[in-house]
């Protein structure tokens, strides 16, 4: 995984360079955007249990045959198992937008996840709006961490615009969702 210092470095060095110019820029446009970006992961990762079960309950809702018998989640094993998944999936979308970057749930959660839910049986349309489901709730939550409904929040949040965030997020969520279709 290569966070956007690292790229930086990389590509200065297989040219021979410095970090000079527009790589310095976009290194302090991304320190800058540092703490939104913390707080960005924190609105995720705070509110992953409440996604993830809204989610699986609204692909239940949405497909009842999925509960009934021989159903993609009918017995308790299955729904841990769909949990499971979703959570993992959440989790590897918080670090790809914590490090600005994509790969790590490239490599650690995307590489051959359509064979994997096709071999367990796992519907991909079912899949796929669980985690449409879930982009939209994580990119509710980051868009709206700086709305004066959040008083109350024990850790204050850095003010400004997070639509870059969460159509970042977005992105990473569709990701996902292509790789399961």
């Amino acid at each position: 995984m290569l966070d956007a210092f690292s790229r930086q470095a990389v590509s200065a060095d297989s040219s021979g360079s410095f970090i000079g110019g527009d790589q310095l820029s976009s290194l302090r446009s991304f320190i800058a955007e540092g703490n939104k970006r913390l707080d960005a992961v924190n609105a995720i990762t705070a509110n992953a249990s409440c996604v993830v079960s809204d989610s699986v309950a609204g692909i239940c809702c949405e497909n009842t045959g999925l509960t009934a018998p021989n159903g993609g989640v009918y017995t308790n094993r299955k729904m841990a198992a769909c949990l499971r998944d979703a959570e993992i999936i959440m989790r590897y979308v918080s670090y790809a937008l914590l490090a600005g970057d994509a790969s790590v749930l490239q490599d650690r959660c995307l590489n051959g996840l359509r064979e994997t839910y096709a071999a367990l049986g796992v519907p991909s349309g079912s899949a796929s709006r669980a985690v449409a489901i879930m982009k939209a709730s994580a990119c509710a939550h980051i868009t709206n961490t700086n709305n004066t409904t959040g008083e109350k929040r024990k850790m204050p949040v850095t003010q400004g615009d997070c639509n870059a965030l969460s159509a970042e997020a977005a992105s990473y969520f569709d990701m996902v969702i292509s790789a399961i279709s």
